[in-house]
Order: structure tokens, then C-alpha cells, then sequence
């Protein structure tokens, strides 16, 4: 490697890892609340049910606001938006601190998921527009290692926070995160702008592309079957843990030590093979291991081992997916094409959780696991027939469109 070019990685990685530290606090936040619940109820003096709503409606207010706010600030350079996002994100978290009552708090969240909206997706295009596409998987995969970090440090340290100290001082931590992290991104992120369309319908046209929809078609699927042994996997492995929080907090901890792993290794992969590649061996990886997590939960090594795996086959399947409907959009598109993939990652876990809700009341918990098998393998399905496009959108290699390479 050339001196020029060692130089030309360093950067890049760096402008990465800071975005990664931007997905940290956002994760963090994301992740957080449902640890924090029961000091939820007993603060603003509502059901464990209704606090349970603030995660809901994070997750729904994400989903509708991404490609909204995508589309809005599709011309803004991308650093500007970045540090408006983490603002806007810092602000809805100080107002959960403050809010006095139920009503506040929630809708605080929207103000917080508009923030987190805004951030993410732009984390990931921007990274990906910096490293280029011979290493687009793994910048993208370098960002994603915030969320997986939130998962396996943040989340668990937010929660330690809140049992010391009150759940509003989670919140104000999560502020705290947000707003260490602007003036690092002010300081060392380049001015990138990806230019693009500039009138609202020319922005919104990858929502008209069948292809792009195949593509989020198979994140809903996927991340649904993802979700649903991961929301209740207190109730999955209740058999073998015995309802010891303790043991659950040790399987939560692997499964984000093994999603990080996954994560970087899925990234490099998917420079080398194709994102396609990943995704479909990722996702007929956890049919299998979500089979056996409700066939055999008999002790609790095993329950380690099947967690482990399915956080490396989990977290393989973010980045990629995101690298994939990238590579489907004209230049300038980026953006508003991850926000939608984010979009979806957020309506799938709200509707994982209801699902999910509906099995426990109706059948035994084995059923949570074998209904995540049945979507993550109906997602592979539509990955492998939605490939088919893929390859011929890629078959003639133009500067508005992603190499061969790139789509696989």
C-alpha cells in the first residue's frame, strides 16, 4: 500500500469511528428506556404498560420522520445536518428529564427520535461517501459499531445510572453524550455535501423504484424475525435462566459482544463478496439458530452459544442491507435511501413487539423463536429474488451507478 493511500484509510477510518461515537449515544438512548421502566411508571405515575409506549413511540416517530427529514435536508452539507441532528436529539432527552408528567415525557420522545432520525442514516451515507465504495461495507460497519457498542456498554451503563441514581439522570447522560459528540464532529468531520435532486418529488423517486423496495421489503422481514427473540428473550430462555435477571442481563451482554464482532466482520466481507452475499448467508444462518433456540433450551451454555450466534448473524445483516439499497440510488440519493432502510429497522421492532405480545398470550414461548426463524428465512427469500434486479441495474457500470462489485 502506497503512502498516499495508507493516508487516505486513516482518514476515512477516523471519520468514521468519530460518526461511530454519534450511533453510540443514539443507541444508547434507543436501547436504554426499557431497562429504565419500571422507575418510569412509578415517576410520572403511570402503568409499566404505558411507559413502555415511550419506546414505541420512539420507534414509530423514527420510522415516519427519517425519510421525511432525508428529504428536507437533502441539499444541507452533511456535517451541518449531523451536529442539527445530535442538537435536536440532546434537546427531546433534556426535555424527558425535565418533564414533570406522562404527557411531556412522550412526547418528548418525538423530539428525541427526530434527532436520532436525522443522525443515523447520515452517519452511515457519510461514511460511506468518504471511504468510497471499495470500502463503503466497512465505514458502514465502523458506524454500525456505535449501535452494537450501545447495546453490549451504553445501555447497561445507562440502566446502573438509573438504579443509583434516577432515571432521569440516564437521560441526562444520554444528553451529555450527545452533546460531547457535536464538537468532535464540528472539529474533525469534512464539510461533505452528496448534492442530489433538488425538488421534493425527484428526491422521493427511490420510493417508486421496485427495486429499492425489495430491498426494504427484505429489512422488514429480516429485522421482525431479528426482534422477536430479542425483545422477549427473558421469556425465550426462561426454561434454562429461570426468570435470574442476572443471567439475562450475561446473555444481553454476549449478544452485543458477538453483534459487534459480527458487525466489522460483516462489513469487510461485504467489500470483498457483496453485500447480497452477506445478508443471504446471515439471514439462513439465524433460521437455524432460531429454530434450535425453540427446539433445545435445556441449559444455559447452550442458550450462551445460540445468543452469541445470533448476535454475529443479527448484527451481519445491518450493514449490508444499508451498503445494498445505497448502491440502487443516484448520487445524491444516499441519504434519503438509508433513512428509509433506518425507517424500516424501526417499524420492524414495533411490530416485533406486538407480535411478539400476541404469541406470549396465545402460545409457548418456543413459538417467539420459531416465528423469528420463519420471517428471517422469508427474508433471505426475497433477498435471493430481489438479487436478480440488483444484478441487472449493476450489469453496466456508470458514474451514477454502484459496480457489480458493490450490489452483490
Amino acid at each position: 500500500m502506497s503512502l498516499t493511500a495508507a493516508q487516505g484509510e486513516r482518514a476515512w477510518r477516523s471519520h468514521a469511528c468519530v460518526l461511530a461515537l454519534g450511533t453510540f449515544a443514539v443507541g444508547t438512548d434507543a436501547f436504554v428506556i426499557a431497562g429504565l421502566l419500571p422507575d418510569i411508571s412509578d415517576s410520572l405515575h403511570v402503568s409499566v404498560g404505558a411507559a413502555g409506549q415511550m419506546v414505541n413511540v420512539f420507534s414509530l416517530a423514527y420510522a415516519l420522520l427519517s425519510p421525511v427529514l432525508a428529504a428536507l435536508t437533502s441539499r444541507w452539507s452533511r456535517r451541518t445536518v449531523l451536529i442539527a441532528a445530535l442538537a435536536l436529539f440532546a434537546a427531546g432527552n433534556m426535555v424527558t428529564a425535565l418533564a414533570p408528567g406522562y404527557g411531556l415525557a412522550l412526547a418528548s420522545r418525538v423530539i428525541a427520535a427526530a434527532g436520532a432520525a436525522m443522525f443515523t442514516p447520515n452517519a452511515n451515507a457519510t461514511a460511506a461517501t468518504v471511504a468510497g465504495p471499495e470500502h463503503r461495507g466497512r465505514a458502514i460497519a465502523i458506524v454500525t459499531v456505535g449501535l452494537t457498542g450501545s447495546l453490549a456498554l451504553g445501555a447497561p451503563l445507562g440502566t446502573a445510572i438509573g438504579d443509583a441514581l434516577g432515571w432521569r439522570a440516564t437521560m441526562w447522560f444520554v444528553t451529555a453524550l450527545a452533546l460531547v459528540v457535536a464538537p468532535v464532529i464540528a472539529l474533525r468531520l469534512p464539510d461533505v455535501t452528496v448534492g442530489g435532486p433538488t425538488r421534493l418529488r425527484q428526491r422521493l423517486a427511490p420510493l417508486t423504484d421496485r427495486r429499492v423496495l425489495g430491498v426494504l421489503a427484505g429489512t422488514l422481514l429480516a429485522f421482525i424475525g431479528i426482534y422477536l427473540p430479542y425483545t422477549y428473550i427473558s421469556a425465550v430462555f426462561e426454561p434454562t435462566t429461570g426468570g435470574n435477571g442476572g443471567k439475562v442481563a450475561a446473555l444481553l451482554l454476549v449478544f452485543g459482544l458477538a453483534g459487534t464482532a459480527g458487525n466489522l466482520t460483516a462489513g469487510r466481507l461485504a467489500d470483498r463478496k457483496g453485500p447480497r452475499t452477506v445478508v443471504i448467508g446471515a439471514t439462513l444462518l439465524l433460521t437455524a439458530v432460531f429454530a434450535l433456540m425453540g427446539a433445545d433450551r435445556s441449559s444455559y451454555a447452550t442458550a450462551i452459544v445460540l445468543t452469541a450466534v445470533s448476535g454475529i448473524g443479527s448484527w451481519s445483516v445491518t450493514a449490508p442491507q444499508q451498503q445494498r439499497v445505497m448502491a440502487l440510488v443516484k448520487p445524491g440519493s444516499e441519504p434519503l435511501a438509508t433513512s428509509l432502510n433506518a425507517a424500516v429497522m424501526y417499524l420492524a421492532i414495533s411490530l416485533s413487539s406486538a407480535l411478539g405480545a400476541g404469541i406470549l398470550g396465545t402460545a409457548d414461548t418456543a413459538w417467539i423463536a420459531w416465528a423469528g426463524a420463519a420471517f428471517v428465512l422469508a427474508a433471505a427469500a426475497v433477498t435471493a429474488v430481489v438479487s436478480r434486479t440488483e444484478r441487472h441495474a449493476v450489469s453496466a457500470p456508470s458514474p451514477e451507478r454502484a459496480t457489480p462489485a458493490e450490489a452483490r
